[in-house]
């Protein structure tokens, strides 16, 4: 039986590499499957995904996510949107900022399970990262906010978030002159307005990829790969193989900004949540939430829409067994409403060296 990394050889030049010219059986499995990932991203082997799925390749991020025409960016406008994301004056109180449920250091996620607003009230879902919401056509894990843009506002109205309204809002920000002279700056002369000050949000918001670009995955991904081990290699390899994870999260992004039922809507139980159906009303989204991204994915626990996930390699062995599949009570046997989890999520039947790869590699995401 010849060594798995001499029939590396066989992958040369603009190739793309194979991952069963590595022996499974051989001694060095690992390394040599690891070498092929150490090539360029063009000479990786193919992913498995299925048949269905319109997948992108994993690629490098840019200094900021994609502007939209009618918000081009600017550096200036950036820096405006950063100092309003962590202004208090955005919210009713004058005590809650943007910044409070999405922390820098924490991949602008806030660690808690759901997030405390006005008067300390509790959020009904987790706060998201918003690392990747630059590349997110609609926002919120059920997807009612549509772009950055539309989105800005939705926190600063909210009763339970901020609780400040529209009008009070600009009052406030027109009787400063500080504000008056920045956005004079930004958007020319004139009042402040709330177009301007969602474009100042979102155009920030689009900067927050940077956050990712010392991880290993990003170094990787620009043709470095020095600090991956070969572990954390195999790991990437088994999120595009048997893992099965690149049904989902792929891309730049790591998601496929669709929508899923992971089998965690605790239907007619503590914690229902009803997801995408509460903006659709369409059976079918029932229970389903919005792909979030894997970048910076270990410094944005607790996971899933509710926070109730709170150690990965707990999360890993859920996805290992096909995640949750609930069935209806004899009171529910006849609800058109019942939700029914997603077919991609499969039983994995992944090993504990397998797990223990898997989870080696999102600690460099």
């Amino acid at each position: 039986m010849k060594p798995a990394a001499l029939l590396l050889g066989l992958t040369l030049g603009n190739l793309t590499l194979n991952a069963a010219a590595c022996d499974e059986q051989a001694a060095d499995y690992k390394t040599c499957i690891a070498q092929q990932y150490r090539q360029p991203v063009a000479q990786w082997p193919a992913p498995q995904v299925d048949a269905d799925v319109q997948w992108q390749e994993m690629a490098a991020l840019p200094a900021h996510a994609p502007a939209p025409p009618e918000n081009p960016f600017s550096e200036a406008k950036a820096a405006l949107g950063k100092q309003l994301f962590n202004d208090p004056k955005l919210s009713r109180s004058g005590q809650i900022a943007c910044a409070s449920c999405h922390e820098a250091d924490m991949a602008f996620a806030d660690g808690r399970r759901v997030s405390f607003g006005h008067d300390r009230q509790s959020g009904r879902r987790n706060a998201p990262s918003l690392v990747m919401s630059g590349y997110s056509p609609a926002l919120f894990w059920d997807g009612r906010g549509g772009t950055l843009e539309q989105q800005a506002m939705h926190p600063i109205i909210d009763p339970v978030e901020m609780a400040f309204d529209i009008p009070q809002l600009l009052e406030r920000l027109n009787a400063d002159a500080a504000y008056r002279e920045q956005f004079g700056q930004v958007f020319g002369p004139g009042p402040i307005t709330t177009e301007h000050t969602a474009q100042a949000l979102a155009t920030f918001q689009r900067t927050l990829v940077s956050a990712t670009r010392n991880t290993a995955f990003e170094q990787l991904l620009r043709g470095r790969p020095q600090r991956m081990s070969d572990e954390q290699l195999y790991g990437l390899h088994l999120f595009r193989t048997k893992a099965r994870c690149m049904n989902c999260h792929f891309g730049p992004a790591l998601s496929d900004e669709q929508f899923h039922n992971v089998g965690l809507s605790y239907y007619g139980r503590k914690y229902e949540d009803l997801g995408r159906y509460e903006v659709t009303r369409k059976p079918e989204d029932v229970g389903a939430f919005r792909t979030p991204s894997l970048r910076l994915v270990m410094k944005t626990a607790p996971w899933m829409h509710n926070g109730l996930f709170v150690n990965m390699e707990g999360t890993l062995a859920f996805y290992n067994m096909g995640m949750p599949r609930p069935r209806p009570n004899a009171q529910q046997a006849d609800d058109p409403l019942f939700p029914r989890t997603s077919d991609r999520l499969k039983a994995l039947n992944m090993d504990r060296d397998e797990l223990r790869a898997l989870r080696s590699f999102l600690d460099t995401l």
